[in-house]
């Protein structure tokens, strides 16, 4: 899920961008504050996906995903949304839930590459294919690893929506971002994860070019349209 890592500029094989909301403040708060902040909002996404994964009623559980989420972007003083765009925002346009878009999918080996993520603070992020995992209906999805401190997998998707008027984000989606939270756990067989488009989200450049995101490679872009999970307007 959208977790706020700001950054001046993202280059290489991403661009930079940003999402979410927050109250608006007449000073900007301190860096103890800031840290404070986002740790609040990473609690609350880990929080989040642990009771998704538990979940037996998967529509509710994307209900209180979607409910959540617009909380955070509506209140909390980490959201991604600019200033001008909070008085207007009324909630992320998600799609209802759509249980076919649900699967379970083994991570079969793949060739090793790096993918070098740059940013304007924090230096070159990078990411390891550890494996590929073959959707049925979709493609494939390369699954990569982060190869600095704290770990993680990570999944992104682009789809045949992205950039088109009330489609999806030009830059794709996440569907899996451990590290930050965003994590839907593994499947019923041994080496499977759990892939849920409808759990698809904006990563927070799509609302605010100061953050810095790695966005879709080739190996995550697919040529089907996938209509569940978060879409994208800048009316938000």
């Amino acid at each position: 899920m959208t977790d706020p890592t700001r950054a001046s500029s993202s280059t290489g094989e991403t661009t930079a961008d940003s999402s979410a909301e927050a109250p608006a403040e007449t000073t900007a708060p301190t860096p103890a504050q800031g840290a404070l902040d986002i740790a609040s909002w990473r609690r609350t996404i880990h929080g989040l996906y642990r009771d998704v994964r538990e979940a037996t009623d998967l529509a509710a559980a994307h209900d209180l995903w979607r409910r959540t989420r617009d909380e955070l972007f509506s209140t909390h003083p980490s959201t991604p949304l600019l200033p001008e765009d909070r008085p207007d925002f009324t909630g992320l346009p998600t799609k209802p839930y759509d249980p076919a878009w649900r699967f379970e999918v083994a991570v079969e080996p793949a060739e090793p590459r790096r993918m070098v993520v740059e940013t304007g603070t924090d230096g070159d992020v990078l990411f390891d294919l550890v494996g590929v995992a073959d959707v049925p209906g979709v493609g494939s999805l390369d699954v990569w690893k982060l190869a600095q401190y704290a770990g993680g997998l990570f999944i992104p998707i682009k789809d045949a929506l992205a950039g088109k008027p009330g489609g999806t984000y030009g830059g794709g989606r996440y569907l899996i971002d451990s590290v930050k939270g965003a994590d839907l756990g593994a499947g019923g067989d041994p080496g499977t994860i759990v892939l849920d488009f409808n759990f698809a989200y904006n990563p927070s450049c799509a609302y605010d070019p100061a953050w810095a995101c790695p966005l879709a490679q080739p190996g995550n872009t697919v040529a089907v349209e996938i209509p569940v999970g978060e879409r994208y307007g800048r009316a938000h």
